[in-house]
């Protein structure tokens, strides 16, 4: 499975909190990673303490032209998935959509006209405005359990601590 995150239009004064949420759902969701079309590098340091802390792997790659990585992923074979509002909703395309070279694109703010064209589905999870780190882990969860994986159950070596599961009360372990 290979699923990449491109976040486009990430505002640094307004959007870090949102935009580390993207890259935390994305992680323990499964992606490999996420390409940031900015040049804050405070993603990057948030999200590297989370992998040093938790474990995994996931990356944080600042890009400066997002038209040619999404085009770059499409010559190498990927699909593309540009999660918005206004595209067809989830269940009726997710049949559709492989988990393999796959380029989830979200948008922080209004996204270039373009990429409506150059995605090979517009999908919405719901028809309605709400959160894309909302968006971001329904689609993560239906793609995996329409190619039969349970993501919510995926260990992370090598982080400094663990939680035990607990029915009741709180176990942490460190490593």
């Amino acid at each position: 499975m290979r699923i990449v995150i491109l976040r486009l239009g990430h505002r640094i004064q307004r959007d870090q909190r949102i935009t580390t949420h993207v890259g935390l759902t994305a992680r323990a969701f499964g992606a490999e990673g996420m390409l940031l079309d900015s040049d804050d590098n405070g993603i990057e340091k948030s999200i590297s303490e989370v992998l040093q802390r938790w474990g995994g792997s996931f990356y944080v790659r600042r890009i400066t032209n997002w038209k040619r990585e999404v085009k770059n992923w499409k010559d190498a074979g990927g699909k593309v998935l540009h999660l918005t509002m206004y595209g067809m909703n989830l269940p009726d395309v997710i049949n559709e959509i492989p988990v393999e070279n796959l380029l989830i694109v979200i948008g922080a703010e209004k996204v270039p006209p373009e990429i409506y064209g150059l995605a090979d589905w517009n999908v919405a999870v719901g028809n309605q405005p709400h959160s894309e780190v909302a968006a971001l882990a329904v689609v993560m969860d239906r793609l995996h359990a329409a190619s039969g994986r349970e993501p919510l159950k995926a260990e992370f070596s090598g982080g400094e601590i663990e939680i035990i599961p607990k029915r009741a009360g709180k176990e942490v372990k460190s490593k």
